[in-house]
């Protein structure tokens, strides 16, 4: 597995989030965080393998392609991509029509296509040429703030592109399963919205973890809402975190008071 030495994610992501009410309020969420860790890695399994290998640029390409697109499709999409295009820098001037047609797996393609062309011409723009491995000498905060300065770029893009490529720099993405199974949980205060909750989530783990500690944490986090806390229906009777998780509860005694 890839290693690399990393500053401390002490700072927090260009993402705006509320303050916590309190210090105490705070390590006791971290520390709630952090038993919900080791459960779920005892689950799920951890270490996870990195699915990914890809330079950053890539990256970014394919988690821009991944909005609210599964998996596998944003694999057919990414592989369409680069089936008909040799380099980032035939697909930034190709006709958008053709970018559309060669990402059609994804959701969305007529939306992707512009954008995605848009983020590589502001790269070149600012880059003098399509790479951005230069991320890798920066902070987590530095890069997240430079990648989230362009336009169609969000906090799960950036720290996804950051932490699934081959730079496995230590920001912590959150898609909607490990959202919903976040507000579940309290972790972060009902009604917080998926951009928000990036900087208030990775202020819980602590600060000296390694790209693998937070990728696992986002993965067990994820596949728990994938596989047990579904968005209709959760699975709370066999949840391994039942005893961390107010909803849970609450729904379960619910479901007693009525039989």
């Amino acid at each position: 597995m890839p290693s690399r030495s990393t500053p401390s994610r002490a700072k927090s992501s260009p993402s705006a989030a509320p303050l916590f009410d309190s210090p105490e309020d705070l390590a006791a969420l971290k520390a709630k965080a952090l038993a919900v860790h080791h459960t779920l890695c005892g689950v799920y399994g951890c270490p996870v393998a990195f699915f990914s290998d890809n330079d950053p640029l890539s990256s970014l390409v394919s988690n821009l392609l991944s909005h609210r697109t599964k998996n596998a499709d944003t694999a057919k999409a990414f592989s369409g991509l680069r089936a008909a295009f040799p380099t980032w820098e035939a697909v930034r001037d190709a006709p958008v029509t053709d970018v559309q047609q060669a990402i059609r797996a994804s959701t969305w393609p007529e939306q992707k296509a512009p954008r995605i062309q848009a983020v590589l011409r502001e790269v070149t723009a600012r880059r003098g040429e399509l790479n951005v491995d230069f991320l890798g000498g920066l902070s987590v905060p530095e890069a997240r703030q430079w990648l989230e300065s362009i336009s169609g770029v969000g906090p799960k893009t950036s720290a996804a592109t950051l932490l699934f490529s081959k730079l496995r720099m230590p920001a912590m993405p959150v898609d909607s399963h490990h959202h919903r199974v976040a507000l579940r949980l309290k972790l972060i205060p009902a009604g917080t919205a998926v951009g928000p909750s990036h900087a208030l989530l990775e202020r819980l783990l602590p600060p000296d973890w390694d790209a693998q500690q937070v990728y696992d944490h986002h993965e067990v986090l994820m596949m728990h809402g994938q596989q047990c806390c579904f968005f209709a229906n959760p699975a709370c009777e066999r949840c391994a975190v039942l005893d961390q998780c107010p909803a849970g509860q609450a729904r379960l005694e619910g479901e007693s008071a009525r039989d």
